[in-house]
């Protein structure tokens, strides 16, 4: 439908009351996520990378080959000799180790599971009404819906799932043929049948929407609080066969929903901590335009943008550069995907190394497969970290770096190894520390630091960084000659 100004608005995300923060769990599920075995349905042509993460830090869990034989197993338990068959690799899995050394299936209570962030979504006609988690690192539109199990259903009203029911639904047409799967590194998953409806989300009401309706899932997402999923990323990972399904971005784009000149979302995302802030911690997403007001707090006029590579279906850009309490860590050819899906930042074992050496206290625990330190260090202890977005720096306050207590002194850190995953993960540990733009139209992803109002004296460029990184890193060493000067004329130096 035509655009029309007036339908922006603000999609409120509201906090998940049954979240519970648990740092083992938590890298668990990012180390499930990334690593999603090859599913039956994708295709055999397909380009696309699959990358699998495996933790390169001790610990319980692992990543193993999945190993299927044709022919001769079946054969043997027949008639007792193997006469031939062959074995081919299924993709990774994830496994825990037992005490004993022997890999046994991973519990769903050791993944967190659930989202900590949720939306009110309207599928169908007359609105059907779903809390959908927006993930910017998958590019699915599922749900709950009328064609799972009987047991499934009841299960789910009573813990207060939404379920959508096609047939109440004016406006749905089934897609013959078309299937989905989505399936994680521990063999859980979702899949089902797909079908098209009118999506109506912060006002906009796209139509013709590919909605993927689940009717088989795991326990895994029976377990989770939401209705199911918004994929945010580019179309080329959506998971809908055997013709890819358009995402709901590229839909407001095509059908119009969105101004050209706009073709954006935008992520602005809340802490628990921020409740005495002057935005009370509050959490949102806008299609279609950029919040003026967010700009304006954040004392900027526009965001800085660097360029997108959508190769691996990701929003991926170059992060060459990181800091540790303003010592340069050159990180040449190094690249970072930001996915509001992900709780925690993963990054290489060498940056993680050296963000930690600067706690005091701080150390690699076994059992949480994770670097942890004290909860007697004060935040005013812990070190200043920054990532390069393109060639501007971008800050994660202290406080993000305690992601968790982990029950016995020690605080589990928000920023954790990437494993050999050959990219790094930025997730809400450092988004919540931005205002994010995910620049569709234009192929861009633009960043705005944002200004907590205890550190409001931090200045802020004219573009949302803090800080431009030549060649040599010329921002920082401004910076710190510019205090290096105010530290001269304290001591009575002129």
């Amino acid at each position: 439908m035509p655009f029309n100004p007036s339908q922006l608005t603000r999609v409120q995300l509201r906090k998940n009351p049954n979240y519970q923060r648990h740092g083992r769990k938590s890298y668990a599920y990012a180390l499930q996520k990334c690593t999603h075995s090859p599913s039956p349905l994708l295709s055999q042509s397909t380009d696309l990378k699959q990358d699998n993460i495996g933790p390169t830090l001790e610990g319980p869990f692992a990543m193993i080959d999945q190993i299927e034989q044709t022919g001769s197993q079946a054969v043997m338990r027949t008639i007792g000799k193997k006469i031939g068959g062959k074995a081919y690799s299924k993709g990774q899995t994830l496994v825990m180790r037992d005490a004993s050394g022997k890999s046994v299936p991973v519990p769903t209570t050791d993944v967190q599971h659930d989202s900590m962030y949720l939306s009110d979504v309207g599928v169908g006609t007359p609105k059907q009404m779903l809390k959908l988690d927006f993930d910017t690192g998958s590019a699915d539109c599922w749900v709950w819906s009328s064609e799972l199990e009987p047991a499934v259903k009841t299960q789910g009203k009573a813990t207060g799932h939404a379920i959508f029911d096609t047939t109440k639904s004016g406006t749905w047409k089934p897609e013959s043929g078309s299937t989905w799967q989505i399936q994680y590194g521990d063999g859980s998953g979702a899949s089902g049948t797909v079908g098209k409806d009118t999506l109506t989300v912060g006002g906009l009401c796209v139509e013709n929407q590919a909605i993927e309706t689940a009717n088989k899932m795991s326990a895994r997402f029976e377990q989770n609080t939401g209705d199911g999923l918004l994929g945010l990323a580019w179309g080329k990972i959506n998971q809908v066969r055997p013709v890819q399904a358009k995402t709901p971005v590229e839909n407001m784009i095509s059908q119009k929903d969105i101004p050209q000149t706009a073709e954006l979302f935008t992520a602005y995302l809340g802490s628990y901590r921020d409740k005495a802030n002057p935005d009370h911690g509050e959490s949102f997403y806008t299609f279609g335009y950029i919040d003026q007001d967010v700009l304006k707090a954040s004392g900027v006029t526009e965001p800085y943008y660097c360029p997108v590579d959508d190769s691996q279906g990701f929003w991926q850009f170059s992060s060459a550069t990181a800091t540790v309490n303003g010592h340069i860590i050159d990180r040449s050819s190094n690249s970072a995907i930001a996915d509001t899906g992900t709780t925690l930042a993963l990054v290489s074992d060498d940056l993680c190394e050296q963000i930690y050496a600067a706690i005091p206290g701080a150390k690699k625990d076994k059992f949480q497969q994770g670097w942890v330190f004290p909860l007697s260090v004060p935040i005013e202890k812990l070190p200043t970290v920054q990532f390069a977005v393109g060639s501007k720096l971008f800050t994660v306050l202290g406080e993000d770096l305690q992601y968790a207590p982990t029950g016995d002194g020690f605080y589990y850190g928000g920023i954790q190894s990437r494993g050999d995953l050959p990219f790094d993960i930025l997730g809400d540990t450092f988004l919540k520390n931005v205002y994010a733009i995910f620049d569709q139209g234009n192929k861009r992803f633009g960043c705005v630091q944002r200004i907590e109002p205890e550190s409001k004296k931090v200045s802020s460029s004219p573009s949302g960084g803090q800080g431009t990184l030549g060649s040599s890193g010329a921002g920082l060493k401004d910076w710190f000659g510019k205090w290096l000067e105010s530290l001269w004329k304290l001591l009575g130096f002129r």
